[in-house]
């Protein structure tokens, strides 16, 4: 049995080491065409700019700083406006989605909302909250805020709706109440699946960040690159794309931490 159970243990952690060799390996495969691609000239510099000068301007842009600001003070202002909005949404998302799941006629109301909301591009608004809000960081936030809204809301639903009702009744024989059936059975259930809807709505905020950054911003990752853009400072412009790229990385490995120290039975099979 001990036996087994080692055995089984190892494959898992070699399955886990392959699979994080090839995860690195597609990163260095596209460093190394990046490389080639500078280095033999076939795409010219302004278009593309080497991994050494993007390097120097990193090293410049957080020493020096680019538009009266440093690359970390621009990314502490991008990352501020992020997490006000995902602590907004989850505020609002996370009750809205478990009533919804909960009560049918919440959800007959609300759900075609939901479904209105989530599929408009957070541009197509931005210009009426501009018109409501001004040019200020409330615009901003509320931007960030409504993308990453729906994703919570559908989840959390989806989460209390996939609870198995034989277990809720063994809950109610045993002789618990509403709300311990609800801490104990629902909550459990739904605990992955609305830290999921986490995960997407905060990849959705951060990619809408350089949309909100537009709005008379004069910090933020997002501004680093128009700005950048506008005067043709390539090696700036895929700095901040690659800073962009490594902080959704970062957040996202972080969210699965949180799920699988929080939820540690999800995914396994039983």
């Amino acid at each position: 049995m001990l036996k087994a159970e080692f055995s089984s243990s190892l494959q898992r952690v070699l399955k886990q080491q392959r699979n994080r060799i090839l995860s690195l390996s597609s990163v260095l495969v596209l460093l190394i065409l990046w490389f080639l691609l500078s280095a033999l000239q076939w795409v010219p510099a302004l278009f593309l700019p080497s991994p050494s000068a993007v390097w120097h301007k990193f090293m410049s842009v957080s020493q020096q700083g680019f538009m009266q600001a440093t690359l970390w003070q621009h990314l502490a202002a991008s990352i501020g406006r992020v997490m006000l909005a995902l602590f907004a949404a989850i505020v609002v998302g996370v009750p809205l989605g478990l009533w919804m799941g909960l009560n049918k006629y919440a959800r007959a109301i609300l759900d075609p909302l939901v479904e209105l909301l989530r599929p408009i591009p957070p541009l197509a608004y931005l210009p009426l909250l501009v018109i409501w809000f001004g040019i200020g960081e409330s615009t901003k936030v509320l931007l960030i805020f409504f993308s990453i809204l729906a994703p919570i809301i559908i989840s959390s639903t989806h989460g209390v709706m996939s609870h198995q009702l034989n277990r809720e009744r063994a809950a109610q024989s045993l002789g618990a109440s509403r709300s311990q059936v609800l801490r104990y059975v629902i909550l459990p259930t739904a605990l992955p699946h609305i830290i999921t809807g986490i995960r997407i709505g905060l990849g959705v905020g951060w990619s809408t960040l350089v949309a909100a950054e537009l709005v008379a911003a004069d910090r933020g990752i997002g501004f680093m690159v128009q700005s950048a853009a506008q005067f043709l400072i390539t090696d700036t412009v895929v700095l901040g794309i690659i800073v962009i790229a490594v902080v959704a990385v970062a957040f996202e490995l972080f969210l699965r931490w949180i799920q699988q120290q929080l939820s540690p039975w999800y995914g396994q099979q039983l």
